[in-house]
């Protein structure tokens, strides 16, 4: 297994909520999870929307500061960064986001657009810029010709490619893909994914990837975390994860995806995933999803399960296993 790139130690992140003369209460949107992200690997985190999965993902990020835990970028602690070394970060990770016709400036040509991490981190100036931009382009599937248009001119797929080449402009080691391919067609998904692992092999990239879709993560990661209510509940290799789920919420996601033949289904992907999820101001005791469990005991009402290590690094965190 390849060095850690990112580690979050048990981290939490609770947003008040302000009623007209106090705080009322908080929304606790994740809650003391702890991941591992190694050198040169996609990490994928799925889990329902509203599950906690961006926020998570801000936080790593220094978008927002965690209510609690540790974050080590390279073995150092972003939490205590200054200015400078902040900036430093800045230019060492970068972010796709979900919906590429409201990422990119419609003011600016794409020249522009690209180019503005390069001036913005004194990378280069002038014809280097524009030769670097060039580059980017080319690296994304564009062409030269490209440079000089508007976002409104292209396809998703090709405003997707764009801010791509955007994200990796200042050089980065870790970009996070925030749902980087759910707005688009199936069939330039699959363009989009491919280009995105081509890239990581040229380039020694390391990808934090998130979404709902469970064959887009299944294609593009190597490890995957599963998130319910703020909580991470299992973690693990591609193979553990969809060819030996432990935990009844990994086996409900899964039995809610499309089969080819929904009859040879196994008895793990037969579980199905009723009520609604609860509210993270007022969250179950114990564990978060003993409301919807098929196979609840009353210990799970009672007390959080650990997450442990069932053997070669697949954890879970559930009483039943």
């Amino acid at each position: 297994m390849p060095e850690p790139l990112v580690e979050c130690r048990e981290v939490s992140k609770y947003f008040p909520i302000k009623g007209l003369f106090r705080d009322v209460g908080n929304v606790r949107a994740v809650e003391q999870v702890s991941l591992t992200i190694h050198k040169h690997r996609t990490y994928g985190l799925v889990g329902e929307s509203g599950c906690g999965k961006t926020t998570l993902a801000r936080t790593i990020m220094r978008l927002v500061s965690p209510t609690a835990g540790e974050i080590y970028f390279n073995g150092q602690d972003i939490l205590t960064f200054d200015k400078d070394e902040l900036m430093k970060f800045r230019r060492e990770t970068s972010i796709v986001f979900q919906d590429p016709y409201t990422s990119l400036d419609p003011r600016m040509i794409i020249a522009d657009v690209v180019g503005e991490p390069l001036l913005i981190h004194g990378v280069a100036y002038g014809e280097d810029r524009e030769d670097m931009v060039l580059s980017l382009l080319d690296k994304v599937g564009l062409k030269p010709e490209h440079m000089y248009r508007y976002p409104h001119e292209f396809s998703g797929g090709q405003r997707q490619r764009i801010a791509i080449a955007r994200a990796l402009a200042g050089d980065p080691e870790f970009v996070l893909l925030d749902e980087a391919s759910s707005a688009l067609d199936v069939s330039v998904q699959a363009k989009i994914l491919n280009l995105l692992n081509r890239l990581k092999e040229g380039l020694a990239l390391t990808y934090l990837f998130i979404s709902h879709n469970l064959s887009v993560i299944r294609h593009i990661s190597d490890e995957i975390g599963v998130m319910y209510l703020g909580e991470l509940v299992e973690q693990g290799s591609r193979d553990q994860v969809f060819g030996s789920p432990l935990h009844p919420y990994t086996q409900g996601i899964l039995a809610a995806s499309p089969k080819l033949d929904p009859d040879k289904r196994t008895r793990s992907e037969k579980i199905v995933l009723k009520g609604e999820i609860p509210s993270a101001i007022n969250p179950p005791s114990g564990c978060r999803f003993h409301t919807r469990c098929p196979m609840a005991i009353p210990l799970c009402s009672e007390e959080m399960p650990a997450f442990r290590d069932m053997g070669e690094g697949h954890m879970v965190s559930c009483h039943r296993v």
